[in-house]
């Protein structure tokens, strides 16, 4: 397919899940045209939406394609690939991918051919996601510790009472060892130049030295 040709389907593959993510929202063009000038984007009307949807509109900017994926409670990513409702898709003029594929390099994921080189945007881009995985292990750990003690706090059965606490011990151990390589990633982030975000409330002790990651101390 040529440039041309691949991007007017592209840009009608857009529109059709921008139609479909409008209806099954159960919102009119009207509607929708009022959401986007509510955010600020009075230039999507009823009626240039209603070109868009008819294929009469042969090209959306990305401001109003970002604006319209958050009127109709859509992740963009899933307006640019049907994952779900179509396998493949022409990713590139010529190159036709899984849907899959396509929408995880499309996110920096993975690459669509070798994986990315060592300070690469993608690799930056693996890197915070990996943090954030390490954030919800952590989170998850030290959240199971409290909510055994807590039941265990409140249990008249001696037995449940010394299960629930034993279990508690476990995932304490769980959590000291996911905040312990929680704090060496951020530490080997900041080493290679890269900011970390911010930690959850109940997880700032990670970058506090000398402060102890047993969950019940840091309640």
């Amino acid at each position: 397919m040529t440039h041309d040709g691949w991007a007017a389907t592209f840009t009608a593959r857009v529109a059709q899940a921008i139609r479909e993510a409008r209806k099954t929202a159960g919102l009119t063009m009207g509607e929708v045209a009022q959401g986007c000038a509510e955010r600020g984007l009075a230039e999507i009307t009823e009626h240039s939406l209603k070109n868009l949807e008819l294929g009469r509109k042969s090209s959306l900017t990305i401001a109003d394609f970002i604006v319209l994926a958050d009127v109709l409670g859509v992740p963009p990513v899933l307006l640019l690939f049907p994952v779900g409702t179509s396998p493949t898709v022409e990713v590139l003029p010529g190159r036709t991918t899984s849907t899959w594929d396509a929408l995880v390099w499309f996110t920096g994921e993975t690459p669509l051919d070798e994986p990315a080189a060592e300070g690469t945007a993608r690799d930056v881009l693996e890197r915070f996601r990996q943090h954030g995985d390490l954030v919800a292990a952590a989170m998850t750990s030290y959240t199971l510790a409290r909510e055994r003690r807590r039941t265990a706090s409140t249990t008249l059965d001696r037995a449940r009472r010394a299960t629930l606490l034993q279990r508690a011990k476990d995932y304490e151990e769980h959590a000291f060892e996911d905040a312990q390589e929680l704090r060496t990633y951020r530490e080997r982030m900041r080493q290679r130049g890269l900011t970390p975000p911010a930690l959850p409330d109940d997880l700032v002790f990670v970058d506090q030295p000398d402060t102890s990651t047993t969950a019940e101390e840091s309640e």
